[in-house]
């Protein structure tokens, strides 16, 4: 009998091991929202350095607020997460509106580049924001935000923007998430063109 037993309990073990770890795998694949699987791209999945800040947790309601239908921006895809530790994102606004400095929408870069490679990246309409400010904060412990990829963005006749696998923050009350704050002013900064004109 003792034998038995004794054989038995690493089996038992391996089964009931392999239990946890399956439900665990399952708790931490975050809940998502896809507008048309087939036409996002990117993904939900926090980045690996920020995986370790966040706790995904269930939220339809807010998830459904971040959504958006194809042309008119919002998100493609979404998934809800809760912040475990101190973050910093990002926000360029419009200074001519200054209420949207702590508007829904932020980046967990910091952004860099062609202005006009992030109005794409972000689905961001010229007429929506010259993006001329920039605020640093520091996103509270405990805040609920939807992290996803962009759904795509008609600005005019001639100006549409397709989905992005950039992934966006959604925060609906983004002044009582933030602190320690930081400004800063969009600068003129011209860069030679790969081909310069003269080549033409």
């Amino acid at each position: 009998m003792f034998k038995r037993v004794y054989r038995d309990q690493p089996v038992k073990w391996l089964i009931m091991s392999a239990l946890m770890v399956l439900v665990q795998g399952c708790a931490t694949q975050p809940a998502t929202t896809v507008a048309n699987a087939s036409s996002c791209e990117g993904s939900v999945l926090l980045p690996s350095p920020l995986a370790g800040k966040f706790k995904s947790v269930d939220d339809p309601k807010l998830l459904d607020k971040a959504m958006g239908e194809p042309l008119a921006g919002g998100l493609c895809q979404g998934a809800v997460y809760q912040s475990t530790e101190e973050v910093t994102i990002y926000r360029a606004w419009n200074s001519t509106n200054p209420g949207s400095q702590f508007g829904s929408w932020w980046a967990l870069t910091k952004p860099a580049g062609k202005t006009a490679d992030y109005r794409k990246d972000y689905e961001i309409c010229y007429q929506w924001s010259p993006l001329d400010k920039l605020v640093q904060c520091t996103l509270k412990v405990g805040s609920t935000v939807v992290v996803g990829n962009g759904q795509s963005a008609k600005c005019s006749d001639y100006l549409e923007y397709p989905v992005s696998e950039a992934q966006q923050v959604f925060i609906e009350s983004a002044s009582d998430a933030m602190f320690d704050c930081s400004g800063f002013d969009s600068m003129m900064s011209w860069q030679p063109e790969s081909q310069g004109l003269a080549n033409q």
